[in-house]
């Protein structure tokens, strides 16, 4: 018999239905949840703050609206970082090529012997320090302090009326450059020998008044000017000149490489991407540094420094204002400046004789550098130094100026303008007086400058900008309308910070 209990048929049949209706049930409820899930995901999802990526900001470079003037159509494609390099821009980027032939320098010229920039005894520029409001508003908060005044015309305007200049400077600075615009080379050089000293002191003249390749009626000019310096700069590793070959090519690099460095400094603050401009700014600041004299501590021809001559001031004074310039940009690896500048200064004051003019050469020459070694004295720091009082009191006593009388040494007096600006107060004005209205009066109706001199024999050392021709046209116009500059192109070293 049988100990185990049995279920009944109909016992079993209830069992079956009951576990039929539980995995039913079971995956009911399994896909509710499912369900119930994605809904909670999908509405967990709707919450979150979807990021859009920023859109692209086309930029559109203009004066402040304070100038209250009609803007031109840009000219240019120069675009805020990132971009892509302009076509013209091409032309640079082709220079890192491992080809020797990829840079396209065009048409460079074996020079004369006797250059249009002098044979040792030249003209020069000044820097001071810089912050600005300009055409790309707040993108110029960052230049050094003295640079401010000269990137919005109302600004320019108001340091006009400050410092003694007329509206009239303004329109005849703005003529010049439209002359000089006429008369650019297709490669963005000028003239057809020196082009790299003629190009880089045009440059320096479009850019005192905060001309980029963003401006709408310069910037194509501007942007083709950097581009051809570059280019050579790249073909020469970093030697900024036409012809290396002749004596006086430290000239032509020392004015370039103050050009470059300036423009650096306004493009990177408004984000303008220009290939290789950094690379050769390094190369060519290196350059002047590397080639400081051993023994006196000035530049010399050729950039010979170890030599019996020495170096002259006038030389000397365009690499202190270039390597001025190369501080400022923040490109890092300008080493030994504090150094480099002292043997400079040191060399110019070894240039002043007695009466406080500073000669080309020590016991040489006449005293058309005094000027020039007072704004380079300015510029590093050492303004108050006994050699500027000195050089101060030389200019007031002995220095006049008459655009067609034999003391029209533009040369000169553009260094004469800068100093005088930097000390301020009374001898300032004296001197605003002096030059002003002669150099305004002088002004052709193209926006070129007439020959100085009224045909008389100039009191200067180096004045080829009074001959004829298209070179001591272009040379003259230059000097004069950077001198027309002064009032805005850097704040004086008086003025507050």
């Amino acid at each position: 018999m049988s100990l185990h209990a049995q279920l009944s048929p109909t016992a079993k049949a209830a069992l079956a239905a009951q576990r039929r209706n539980s995995t039913i049930s079971s995956l009911i409820i399994a896909i509710l949840s499912l369900f119930l899930i994605g809904l909670i995901l999908f509405i967990i999802a709707l919450t979150i703050e979807v990021k859009n990526p920023p859109p692209t900001i086309s930029y559109s470079p203009g004066l402040a609206e304070k100038d209250d003037i009609e803007q031109p159509e840009t000219p240019n494609q120069v675009e805020r970082k990132p971009s892509s390099p302009s076509s013209s821009m091409a032309k640079v980027i082709a220079s890192t090529s491992a080809s020797p032939t990829a840079v396209p320098v065009p048409d460079i010229e074996i020079t004369e012997p006797s250059l249009d920039f002098g044979n040792g005894d030249d003209f020069g520029d000044g820097w001071d320090d810089g912050d600005g409001n300009g055409p790309g508003g707040s993108s110029y908060g960052s230049i050094p302090d003295s640079m401010k005044k000269r990137c919005s015309k109302a600004d320019r305007l108001a340091r006009l009326k400050k410092e003694g200049g007329t509206p009239e400077c303004e329109d005849a600075v703005v003529k010049a450059l439209q002359f000089l615009q006429k008369t650019q080379n297709n490669d963005g050089s000028w003239q057809k020998k020196h082009r790299v000293g003629y190009t880089g002191l045009a440059l320096l003249a479009y850019l005192g008044h905060c001309e980029t390749p963003a401006s709408p009626e310069f910037g194509a000019t501007v942007e083709k000017a950097i581009v051809y310096l570059v280019n050579v700069g790249m073909a020469n590793n970093g030697k900024l000149a036409t012809d290396m070959n002749d004596k006086h090519w430290p000239y032509e690099h020392g004015i370039a490489t103050y050009a470059l460095a300036e423009a650096y400094t306004l493009c990177s603050k408004q984000n303008l991407n220009l290939p290789n401009l950094d690379e050769v700014v390094s190369m060519a600041g290196q350059q002047i540094i590397t080639s400081q004299h051993q023994r006196t501590g000035g530049w010399d021809y050729n950039y010979d420094y170890s030599g019996q001559r020495g170096g002259d001031s006038s030389i000397v004074c365009w690499q202190l204002q270039a390597l001025k310039a190369c501080k400022y940009t923040g490109i890092e690896g300008f080493e030994k400046l504090t150094t480099v500048s002292r043997k400079g200064l040191e060399y110019l004051e070894s240039c002043q004789a007695a009466d406080g003019g500073v000669r080309y050469q020590p016991n040489n020459g006449k005293p058309t550098m005094t000027g020039g070694s007072i704004l380079c004295h300015q510029q590093w720091g050492k303004g108050s130094r006994a050699t500027v009082r000195a050089g101060r009191k030389f200019i007031e006593k002995k220095v006049t100026f008459g655009y067609d009388t034999a003391e029209s040494d533009l040369y000169a007096h553009y260094y004469y303008g800068q100093a005088m600006m930097n000390i301020g107060g009374t001898t300032w004005r004296n001197y605003n007086k002096l030059f002003r209205d002669e150099v305004l009066a002088a002004q052709n109706p193209d926006g070129s400058f007439k020959s100085p001199g009224g045909g008389n024999a100039i009191n200067g050392t180096a004045t080829s900008f009074a001959g004829g021709g298209s070179a001591a046209l272009h040379y003259r116009t230059c000097l004069a309308t950077l001198m027309l500059e002064v009032y805005y192109r850097f704040l004086p070293a008086s003025s507050s910070r």
